[in-house]
């Protein structure tokens, strides 16, 4: 299916960005400074932006933070970087005999362990295991199907985990370990819903697939007609799709999906043709859509302030109210209303992006870009 192709690098801004649009009311709703004696109705101030030097160029794609002080990413080349000391020093290198493979997505554990998943067809797509901080790599899996190509994984316990790909002679692809990734099996049969034409996900952020409280995770679907959700309730055993007002299509639905609680869900996608240019008034298509019930029904949300198919979302865990911010190779944004609203963050290229806690999280992309958020 169609992938994300490297955007070109954007300028990096990693000041604070004003979030008040003079003379007009803002992103969201919010209004400029109100008449005298009126209520002050601006946005809040933005969250706190600082560049952090990765020590590599090549492009980074996921974030895996573990607290405020450790964290993980991944990206092209075979790369992987850790901080144990909340981004003012990284630690990069690169998997043995694995530089040629785009790690999308990472999951860690602690400091001292976490998974890579790489993305591609065929055995390009594989899984590799740390349990001394990066030292040294176990490779778990490789995929065995040459039509195969697996995007996002995630893991409910350093035991049980799931990786999800894209559907084979239409059946989807799902895969559950019960003991860290020494073994994965496909999940098969009834358990999963009948796939759709060409339907699989979007390895641009490692979102893709996220996992929640009491076995509940969610999976992220595109480039088929219906951009669907699907959950689990019981640790990946089993799978029930939902449709979503996201458009599907080749190269269009779900990039990103993303639980604060196991009934508050917001899921992020676009499409990723060429905007037209002809000058024509269009109608900008959904790319943000809300869940109250655990992901079986879905309302449109707001656009986020950049353009084009936004490739991560995220909550910013604990904040009150609750935040949340979404990526893209065209900027990135943030919203404190559960997605109906957003404001502007910053117009620099973004792929991937996690949050620690409610003070702190970062957000990768193009040129080794690492970039820590502060909310506090």
């Amino acid at each position: 299916m169609t992938r994300p192709s490297d955007p070109r690098v954007m300028r990096q801004t990693p000041a604070l960005l004003a979030l008040v649009v003079a003379g007009c009311g803002g992103y969201g709703g919010a209004g400029a400074s109100g008449s005298a004696g009126g209520a002050d109705t601006r946005p809040p101030p933005g969250p706190a932006l600082e560049a952090q030097v990765s020590g590599t160029t090549a492009l980074l794609q996921a974030v895996s933070p573990v607290s405020d002080d450790v964290a993980w990413v991944s990206g092209h080349q075979g790369t992987w970087a850790r901080t144990l000391d909340g981004g003012r020093t990284w630690t990069t290198g690169r998997v043995p005999n694995a530089d040629t493979l785009q790690f999308r997505d990472v999951h860690a554990a602690s400091a001292d362990e976490a998974w890579l998943l790489s993305a591609g067809p065929g055995d390009q797509s594989r899984i590799y295991h740390t349990t001394d901080g990066g030292s040294t790599w176990t490779k778990q899996w490789t995929n065995d199907e040459p039509a195969g190509f697996y995007d996002c994984l995630d893991f409910w316990t350093p035991e049980q985990g799931a990786v999800y790909g894209d559907a084979v002679e239409g059946e989807l692809r799902l895969l559950r370990t019960v003991d860290g990734g020494k073994n994965w099996a496909r999940v098969t049969g009834g358990a999963l819903p009948d796939g759709q034409l060409d339907e699989g996900g979007f390895a641009a952020s490692g979102t893709c697939l996220v996992t929640g409280s009491a076995g509940r995770a969610w999976v992220a679907t595109g480039n088929a007609r219906l951009a669907r959700v699907l959950r689990t309730d019981d640790w990946g055993a089993s799978w029930t799709a939902f449709d979503t007002p996201i458009p599907g299509g080749p190269g269009a639905g779900l990039f990103s999906v993303a639980f604060r609680d196991s009934r508050h869900g917001v899921i992020f996608g676009g499409d990723l043709s060429p905007p037209d240019t002809t000058g024509a008034p269009i109608e900008i298509p959904a790319r943000v859509a809300t869940s109250d019930d655990g992901g079986a029904s879905w309302d449109r949300g707001g656009q986020p302030t950049f353009d084009g198919a936004v490739f991560g979302g995220a909550w910013v865990p604990g904040a009150d109210p609750p935040a949340m911010v979404a990526v893209a190779p065209t900027g990135a944004s943030w919203s404190i209303d559960g997605g109906e609203s957003w404001m502007p963050l910053d117009s620099a290229s973004y792929w991937g992006l996690g949050f620690a806690s409610d003070r702190v999280g970062w957000l990768v992309g193009p040129g080794g870009r690492i970039t820590k958020v502060r909310f506090d």
